[in-house]
């Protein structure tokens, strides 16, 4: 499988469709004071960097960097159900990663639930830790915090 991480559009309708299915399991498994999921209009900010992956032009995932000044947020990561499991999430966060370094950030962050088991391993392989809340978020009881320094 020949996955490609691009820049992309999140109102295009197959990666808005996408992005709906992560907003509906989001609400499905936590309520709503601690879903921070940013909506598509919010992810078409200039502070965005957004992209999604790719077969053969079939959307298999999203991901975004949030240009936070010091550090980088890891936001919108999504990986279809039928396209998990072959390193489709990996490549989205190494293109994040990559851009990341590219604008200088210090440090990648990010929040994720604490039910999202497979979402946590991605990120400890991708050398995150555990970290306390930062930015706006509250301390809540559905959430991790994970940090990886540049």
């Amino acid at each position: 499988m020949t996955i490609d991480v691009t820049p992309g559009d999140p109102r295009d309708p197959g990666v808005a469709a996408l992005l709906r299915q992560s907003h509906a399991l989001m609400e499905e498994l936590f309520p709503p004071e601690d879903n921070f999921y940013l909506d598509i209009d919010d992810l078409c900010v200039p502070e965005i960097s957004f992209f999604v992956a790719r077969e053969e032009g079939r959307v298999l995932g999203t991901g975004a960097l949030a240009d936070k000044g010091s550090y980088g947020e890891v936001k919108s990561m999504f990986v279809a159900t039928e396209a998990r499991g072959k390193g489709v999430g990996e490549a989205l966060l190494a293109r994040i990663e990559e851009t990341a370094r590219q604008k200088g950030l210090a440090a990648l962050k990010l929040e994720t639930g604490n039910v999202l088991h497979a979402a946590h391993r991605l990120y400890q392989r991708a050398g995150f830790s555990i970290c306390g809340p930062f930015g706006g978020y509250p301390e809540a009881y559905s959430s991790i915090f994970m940090e990886k320094a540049l």
